[in-house]
């Protein structure tokens, strides 16, 4: 296991001015390559702050309270030095969203070299039945060596996770990502598939969660970990064999790497389908994690989904991976993909809003 960090690592400095982050403000709106998560057209607000772009996306059904920890993160990262890396490169993986198998090989085609696949699962409107057949479709175009995952979003009843785990074990998954939404539920599912039960008490240094018997599917937990008020309930539950960390909703790098040091679990960095000026933000997170703390390739590729960028220089995969850096915005690009005036004033009415709650 990790060793634990500074907790003092997850305080950030105050937030700039109001009228400086509004005036740093550009609203994007880049369609998708594919639909995912429901979405063809993901719009950001992209902040041109001073240690360079930085990017505020929340979704927008998220009300402003879980919006505002994004908005600290956007912040601190363009307003603020950041912890150091530790490392260069980050291992990426390929994600599908929830395509017919025959969309599979197009959508690969967009991570070149890279040798581990996330595949969306419980779409709604969608079945089991096809949730295998783009799991098997995956598995069968990326080889017997690859690393799959399949990432539920929370989205499967606890009958319906042991089901379609239990379905797929044969493909050698990886892992499974929030396979139900709540923490409870995920003990269960982690009980119906074999874990031993494990201590979740003691120190961040004793902290584990229960160990998989050979052949069990381990569980990521990520709804779990950023939407909850309490981001360590997974670890101290034994809900999760590792986390997935994104550096947004968790309110920034600092906070980000101050739960992963508390929670003692392995991670996986990723994004909510970002821009560059986001992914710019979770490979610094990953590139500062301390040693041993990742457990495998991050979900940072999916600037690949996006048909567009704010930047000639995307942080997208190649050979299976992409170098830590921070583009800078194409001012061509932002104009290309201006959100429309209402939705641009809808933004900055939310970063007003949230800003607001960062100061109570």
């Amino acid at each position: 296991m990790h060793e634990t960090r500074d907790p003092a690592v997850a305080e950030a400095p105050a937030p700039p001015p109001l009228a400086e982050v509004l005036a740093a403000t550009r609203v994007v709106a880049i369609p998708t390559r594919t639909r995912f998560r429901g979405i063809s057209v993901r719009e950001a607000a992209i902040l041109n702050a001073p240690l360079g772009p930085s990017e505020f996306s929340p979704f927008p059904e998220y009300d402003d309270a879980e919006a505002a920890a994004w908005l600290a993160a956007a912040l601190d990262f363009g307003w603020a030095e950041q912890p150091p890396i530790l490392r260069d490169r980050i291992e990426v993986n390929a994600t599908v969203p929830a395509v017919r198998p025959a969309e599979v090989p197009g959508i690969l085609a967009r991570f070149p070299g890279c040798r581990t696949a996330k595949v969306k699962v419980a779409e709604r409107g969608q079945t089991i039945a096809e949730d295998v057949a783009r799991v098997r479709a995956v598995r069968a175009a990326m080889g017997d060596r690859a690393l799959v995952r399949v990432d539920a979003n929370g989205g499967w009843s606890v009958d319906e996770a042991a089901t379609a785990l239990r379905q797929l074990a044969d493909l050698d998954l990886d892992y499974a990502e929030q396979p139900c939404a709540t923490v409870a539920e995920l003990v269960e599912v982690r009980r119906r598939l074999g874990a031993r039960p494990g201590s979740a008490a003691g120190t961040a240094h004793a902290r584990r969660a229960a160990t998989p018997r050979p052949g069990a599917v381990r569980i990521a937990a990520d709804e779990s970990v950023r939407k909850a008020s309490d981001p360590l309930a997974v670890a101290r539950a034994g809900a999760a064999d590792l986390l997935v960390v994104k550096a947004q909703p968790l309110g920034g790098i600092r906070r980000a790497l101050g739960i992963v040091a508390e929670a003692g679990l392995p991670v996986v960095v990723s994004s909510a389908l970002d821009t560059s000026a986001g992914i710019a933000m979770g490979l610094h997170l990953a590139a500062a994690l301390p040693e041993g703390a990742l457990a495998g390739a991050c979900g940072l590729g999916t600037a690949a989904l996006l048909g567009g960028d704010v930047t000639i220089d995307p942080l997208v995969p190649l050979d299976g991976g992409i170098t830590v850096r921070r583009p800078g915005l194409d001012p061509e690009l932002l104009d290309r993909y201006a959100a429309p005036p209402e939705r641009e004033a809808w933004w900055r009415e939310r970063i007003t809003r949230c800003y607001t709650r960062l100061l109570q």
